[in-house]
């Protein structure tokens, strides 16, 4: 029998919740990694997988006269993980908790957050296949050369001087892809080249390529999956645009700043945990990695790029400093795993605690033992 079953997502929803009806079990872990993907069904699909009656109830997995299979994980697991900080906090307010705020904040002493991490076999600029040439904080120049490869492989023009930015994602309100669109005309005011690469709603991606045809010397957009163009956005531009409007842990801003590229994004989940806003303070530190925004606005964005824009173009120096202190981050799997072991000890451990007292209660309730013990006292 395994000492502890780590569920994640909807899709395990059903395991904790199964489990807890056991009186020998294993301890469970939930982790959240989107909670607006919730595995909602009629209510039929209950009585069709034959599931017992005790889940069947408000406190289980019965939302709104339909089943839910993540509130089975969210309800009955010994203890609930969210894949930031950040967004543990968030999915206990009503605005990110998609129907379960109420819940998680009855779960909150059982809520933490838990960063994701980087595969370095795949994510490193010193040994990526994919990228035209490989470099790390002493050999910055090869950032360059790849940038002028991208620009000149996308059809841009191709010089040091514009702020090349990139996006790398899925082209979705979710991912702030219409405050990018929205700020276009203003920003290619300025000297900035944009890339994007992704896929999602049509609608958006048409507005992407009519754009593309208006700007052809300063904007360049690919709508599907291409891994090798996803690395080189990363190797090649200066930095990378993330205005989520909500984000649960996010990569590519982890991936962005190992690779010396800059993250704009949006003050929210992963992204609030992970980069470091640049001011005064943190940038004499040395530890400004990117730019942050919190309000939800093509306003604030073009703000914040063109704050960018400013800082790239008349002090490199610290530019650099915010580049450097990206590419020595640790956002490796070992950082995270650690967390995880810790709380698999201490969950397993409070498990045993659990079985132990069980069983003494037991054992207190039987006949013969509870009629020695009254008779002692």
């Amino acid at each position: 029998q395994p000492e502890l079953v780590h569920c994640n997502d909807w899709q395990t929803g059903l395991v904790p919740a199964l489990l807890s009806l056991e009186d020998q079990r294993p301890a469970t872990l939930f982790s959240v990694h989107n909670l607006a993907y919730q595995g909602l069904f009629p209510a039929q699909t209950f009585t069709t997988l034959d599931l017992p009656d005790a889940l069947w109830s408000p406190e289980s997995m019965e939302f709104y006269n339909m089943l839910s299979f993540i509130k089975g994980g969210i309800a009955h697991a010994d203890w609930i993980t969210a894949v930031s900080p950040t967004y543990a906090s968030e999915i206990t307010d009503d605005a990110l908790g998609y129907g379960l705020a109420g819940l998680l904040r009855h779960r909150s002493a059982e809520l933490s957050g838990i960063l994701n991490g980087v595969d370095e076999d795949i994510w490193s600029p010193t040994s990526d296949r994919f990228i035209e040439r490989k470099y790390d904080v002493h050999t910055l120049q090869n950032k360059l050369f790849n940038k002028f490869t991208l620009q000149r492989d996308l059809g841009l023009s191709i010089a040091s001087q514009p702020l090349l930015l990139g996006y790398v994602g899925r082209i979705v309100e979710q991912k702030g892809v219409d405050l990018i669109l929205d700020i276009l005309e203003e920003l290619f005011k300025h000297p900035v080249q944009l890339v994007i690469a992704g896929t999602g709603d049509p609608a958006l991606e048409e507005r992407l390529r009519a754009a593309e045809q208006h700007y052809p010397r300063q904007l360049s957009v690919f709508t599907g999956y291409h891994e090798q163009l996803a690395h080189n956005i990363q190797a090649g531009a200066d930095a990378l645009l993330m205005p989520s409007r909500y984000e649960p842990c996010g990569l590519n801003q982890m991936y962005s700043q190992l690779y010396g590229t800059v993250p704009i994004a949006r003050r929210t989940g992963g992204l609030a945990d992970t980069i470091v806003d640049f001011n005064q303070e943190t940038i004499n530190s040395h530890q400004a990695t990117g730019f942050l925004f919190d309000s939800e606005t093509p306003e604030a964005l073009l703000a914040t790029c063109l704050g960018a824009l400013s800082l790239f173009r008349n002090d490199r120096v610290d530019w650099w400093k915010m580049v450097i202190a990206g590419m020595k981050r640790d956002f490796s799997w070992t950082r995270s795993a650690r967390s995880y072991v810790t709380l698999y000890e201490q969950l397993t451990q409070r498990r045993q605690h659990s079985d132990m007292d069980r069983r003494i209660a037991d054992l207190a309730s039987t006949p013969g033992i509870a009629a020695a013990s009254q008779a002692l006292h």
